[in-house]
C-alpha cells in the first residue's frame, strides 16, 4: 500500500505552520499520516527512517530549511522511487518557486493530488574533512553564506525582508574578499572572490534571483561569481535581483558546470538552501560540489524557468 508521511516544522514561519496544523488534517482526510519536528536535523531523520520504512510520498510542510533537511534523508536512504511532496509554509520558500508549486498551501495540496512527478536534479558537497551534504535550491559562499547565517536572528520579517536586512547588517560590518582558485568542469581559474552562487533552482533569500535562466532539470549548474563590490553598488543591486535583473558590472560573471573544486586562502563560508553548512569557525579552506542529474522525484511542474525575465546575463 502506498503511504504518505507529512513530516511538519511547526516553528517554521514563525510558528504559522503550527497553527495551520489541524487544518492540514483535516485536509489530508486521513489519507496520510503526520509527524512533527523536534529540533534541527530531526527532519532529516524522520525522512530517512520512512524512506527505509516502505512510505511512497513524504511531504515537507515547512520552509526551505525543512525540504534541505527531508531531501537529504531520502538520498542518503538510496531509495529513488520515493515521491517528495512540497507544502510552502516558511519564510522563503525558494524551493516551491522553482519546482512551479502555487505559492499557498491550499493549491499547492490540489497539486499534490494531481501526482505529477519530475526527476530534479541535485548538489552535493564535500568538505576538507571528507562531510558531505546534498542541496537541491542554491549553494552560496561568502557573502551569501554569510547572509543565511545573519538571517537565522532576524525574527520580525520573512521573504525579501528578513534576507534584505539580513544583507543590510552583514555588509554594514565588513566585506570579506576571498583570494580562491577554482576548477570548473577541469579549468582552472583564479578569481578574487566577494560572493559566489551554485544554483538548481533560480532564486535565494526568500526571492533575490541569482540565477533566472536556471532549471532544476537540465543537468547543471548556473552558478553567478561576484568579485568585488562596493557597498553601495551590493546595496544598488537588490532589488534589480528581486526582478531576476543580473546587474552589468565589470566583477559580476555568470557560468555553468557541473562540477567544481574551490580552494581559499581564508576560512569559508557556505550555506546550502539556506541553512548553515560551513561556518568561519569551521576553518574550512576547500570544497568540493558536483551535480547528480535525475537523483530526485519530486511533485512539481515543469518546465518552470525565470528565462523570460529580464536579465542582463549573455
Amino acid at each position: 500500500m502506498h503511504k504518505t508521511l507529512v513530516i511538519i516544522n511547526s516553528k517554521a514561519a514563525q510558528g504559522r505552520t503550527g497553527r495551520l496544523q489541524s487544518e492540514l488534517r483535516q485536509r489530508f482526510s486521513g489519507d496520510a499520516e503526520f509527524v512533527e519536528t523536534q529540533e534541527g536535523g530531526h527532519a532529516e531523520q524522520l525522512a530517512y527512517a520512512a524512506a527505509c520504512g516502505g512510505y511512497g510520498t513524504i511531504v515537507a510542510a515547512g520552509g526551505d530549511g525543512t525540504i534541505h533537511e527531508i531531501a537529504n534523508g531520502i538520498l542518503q536512504a538510496g531509495n529513488p522511487q520515493i515521491r517528495l511532496g512540497l507544502l510552502p509554509l516558511g519564510s522563503g520558500n525558494d524551493y516551491a518557486a522553482a519546482c512551479g508549486i502555487p505559492r499557498n498551501w491550499q493549491p499547492a495540496l490540489d497539486f499534490l493530488r494531481s501526482g505529477e512527478t519530475h526527476g530534479v536534479d541535485v548538489g552535493e558537497i564535500c568538505d576538507a574533512n571528507g562531510r558531505r551534504q546534498f542541496f537541491v535550491n542554491t549553494l552560496g559562499l561568502g557573502l551569501s553564506g554569510e547572509v543565511a547565517i545573519e538571517a537565522r536572528s532576524v525574527r520580525r520579517f520573512r521573504g525579501v525582508l528578513k534576507y534584505g536586512l539580513a544583507t543590510l547588517k552583514v555588509v554594514a560590518r565588513r566585506r570579506r574578499i576571498l583570494n580562491t582558485t577554482i576548477m570548473l568542469d577541469d579549468i582552472r581559474h583564479s578569481f578574487r572572490t566577494m560572493c559566489l552562487f551554485v544554483a538548481l533552482g533560480q532564486r535565494e533569500g526568500g526571492g533575490f534571483v541569482v540565477a533566472p535562466q536556471a532549471e532544476i532539470d537540465d543537468g547543471w549548474f548556473d552558478c553567478l561569481h561576484v568579485s568585488d563590490l562596493s557597498v553601495v553598488a551590493i546595496l544598488r543591486s537588490l532589488p534589480g535581483l528581486i526582478r531576476g535583473v543580473i546587474p552589468v558590472h565589470p566583477s559580476i560573471r555568470s557560468f555553468r558546470c557541473r562540477t567544481m573544486v574551490l580552494e581559499s586562502d581564508l576560512p569559508l563560508v557556505v550555506h546550502l538552501d539556506g541553512e548553515p553548512f560551513i561556518r568561519p569557525e569551521d576553518e574550512q579552506q576547500r570544497i568540493t560540489i558536483r551535480l547528480i542529474p535525475q537523483a530526485l522525484n519530486v511533485c512539481c511542474r515543469l518546465p518552470f524557468s525565470f528565462a523570460t525575465c529580464p536579465t542582463s546575463r549573455k
